[in-house]
């Protein structure tokens, strides 16, 4: 019988097992893409990530009885958005594991016991401690395509590894595909975007850099009014915003970034950014010089030619009101012009609590090309587990 160990990760040694694991695990699965080093660590770093003002991260790595690192995990609560649940809760990700009950469970029961000291009643996992756009989700659909920027890649067999040991399916995230042409779009989109069109008090544009500081505004106006009324999700201050288009800024494209508004008022967005796994896949986890002067060639040659949707809101006074067939149309006009670099769409991310979302996607002709699951262990295993409630954005 197997001997295993868990070791926590506290120093240079141990954080360079924990980012190597997976290089070794999936070494021979041709659609797994190494992410940045940089990506994993900015989440661990105080200095980084806001979430450590309210809440912790634990690391730990398993090695077996010859010293191989054969599992990994972190475990991390926020106080803020714990609450926001039926039951205090907080989150298991990073995970990866040989394909081994005994060892995932080693893993699982230590995240368990270091959250309900700290007063969790429950775990999500795998998630992210950090916004839910990266490091989101079990992939249980979908192996045989790449996975986008920041999302996770995991092998089959990892379902199991969570059905087993007793997590629960709380829901499904599912990825769009649509290829970047006419074809497609139904009829009520386009009745939608021509009605809204028609009347003065709406428009639709798209980010402009020069005026990156008002529309990083508009868009955390949109989201707190849209989004943080989610279970789990927590209002965006004015530093979080900055901080994130700030992060986004190197791999801005305007015309992909699409804003709504009604009497100049922000009341929708439609985020997307360059898919750039396209170019992180040539570099081995590293952004350091040679990593980054192989990103500027990639990104120079057109190597991105998909565009991934991170993000997409309608404050709820204008929900069901056809700004969605209109955002989309405006994108579409955009596209379809012969300068426009992406010939694919991905749509990152929508959840099936979101009703809304899935029939606008469906509505633009887009079809599921990977499903993430997010699950939820109860602690006390005399509670009726429910799933996510159904919302409407």
């Amino acid at each position: 019988m197997m001997n295993y160990e868990l070791i926590e990760v506290t120093n240079k040694k141990t954080i360079k097992k924990f980012l190597q694991l997976p290089a070794k695990l999936y070494k021979n699965e041709k659609n797994w893409i190494r992410p940045l080093d940089q990506d994993i660590e900015s989440v661990f770093d105080p200095k980084k990530n806001k979430l450590f003002r309210n809440g912790e991260a634990i690391r730990w790595i398993l090695s077996d009885d010859t010293k191989n690192v054969v599992g990994r995990i972190a475990a991390f609560y926020d106080k803020k958005t714990a609450s926001k649940n039926d039951q205090p809760t907080g989150g298991v990700g990073f995970f990866e594991c040989i394909n081994n009950q005994s060892a995932a469970n080693i893993l699982f029961d230590k995240s368990k016991e270091w959250l309900y000291k700290r007063g969790m009643e429950a775990m999500d996992g795998p998630v992210n401690f950090g916004d839910r756009d990266r490091w989101w989700g079990c992939l249980v659909d979908g192996f045989d395509h790449p996975p986008n920027y920041c999302m996770p890649y995991n092998f089959p067999y990892y379902k199991e590894l969570f059905q087993n040991y007793g997590f629960q399916n709380y829901f499904n995230q599912f990825t769009y595909y649509r290829k970047v042409e006419f074809k497609g779009l139904s009829e009520a989109i386009q009745e939608k975007a021509e009605r809204l069109n028609k009347n003065p008090t709406y428009e639709f544009k798209y980010l402009e850099k020069k005026k990156l500081e008002k529309y990083t505004e508009d868009f955390r106006t949109v989201f707190n009014k849209a989004w943080s009324r989610f279970p789990g999700v927590a209002e965006m201050s004015k530093v979080h915003a900055k901080g994130l288009m700030k992060s986004l800024k190197p791999i801005l494209d305007e015309r992909i970034m699409w804003f709504a508004y009604y009497e100049n008022d922000p009341i929708a967005f439609f985020l997307l950014v360059p898919e750039i796994n396209q170019i992180v896949k040539h570099l081995n986890g590293k952004m350091n010089l040679i990593g980054k002067l192989k990103f500027l060639f990639y990104k120079m040659t057109g190597a991105c030619n998909t565009a991934l949707g991170l993000i997409f809101g309608v404050v709820p006074d204008f929900q069901a009101k056809g700004i969605e067939g209109g955002i989309v149309m405006a994108f579409a006009n955009e596209a379809l012009k012969n300068d426009f670099p992406y010939k694919h769409l991905q749509f990152n991310w929508i959840g099936d609590f979101n009703p809304t979302m899935l029939k606008v996607l469906d509505q633009v002709g887009g079809y599921v090309l990977k499903t993430h699951v997010t699950y939820r262990y109860l602690f006390d295993r005399n509670k009726p587990f429910e799933r996510a409630k159904k919302v409407n954005i």
